[in-house]
């Protein structure tokens, strides 16, 4: 476990200065509360905050010997947090979408039988009821604009989409 110990060598800042090499549990101790503080700001979670930091500075302990070398390491280490962040927030959403969309798929059968059972009932409705009542209600038009495409006024879309209402009421009365 010493090995990582042992210092890498870092170019002079201007020629002629020898420059120290940067340690990395120096870098660590240095870096490691102002990286907490903000990934708790971050995150909301001190848990999740120390879990993202771990990961960061795993990254840039893995990539040592060329990250020592940067002009500002810190910078590095904040963007493998930031990354790690994405990453783990990337993943929760797509796993949340996941189960909402099983959860969802999982009642195909019902969907299928309502869907047949509108229809059903749809096609009880007279042929002027059954198109007032698709255009106001299931695809949401203004009753203006519904009327404009059946050629009738909209206070005969409106009368029509209430009688529609009052059929579909008495059938889903006689189902079982």
């Amino acid at each position: 476990m010493q090995a990582h110990l042992h210092p890498v060598p870092t170019p002079p800042a201007e020629e002629g200065e020898v420059v120290e090499p940067l340690v990395f549990e120096e870098f660590y101790e240095g870096t490691h509360p102002r990286l907490f503080i903000a990934l708790c700001l971050v995150t909301g979670n001190r848990h999740d905050a120390e879990e993202i930091m771990q990961d960061a500075f795993i990254r840039v302990f893995e990539r040592w010997d060329r990250v020592a070398t940067l002009d500002d390491p810190e910078a590095y280490l904040y963007t493998a947090a930031m990354n790690v962040f994405r990453n783990r927030y990337r993943r929760a959403r797509m796993a949340v979408q996941r189960s909402l969309s099983t959860r969802l798929d999982a009642d195909d059968l019902a969907a299928v039988e309502a869907r047949d059972e509108v229809v059903r009932l749809l096609k009880g409705l007279a042929p002027r009821e059954r198109a007032a009542i698709v255009l106001t209600q299931i695809l949401d038009l203004p009753t203006e604009e519904a009327g404009r495409m059946l050629g009738i006024k909209a206070s005969t879309i409106r009368v029509l989409t209430m009688r529609a209402r009052a059929h579909l009421r008495a059938k889903a009365v006689e189902l079982p």
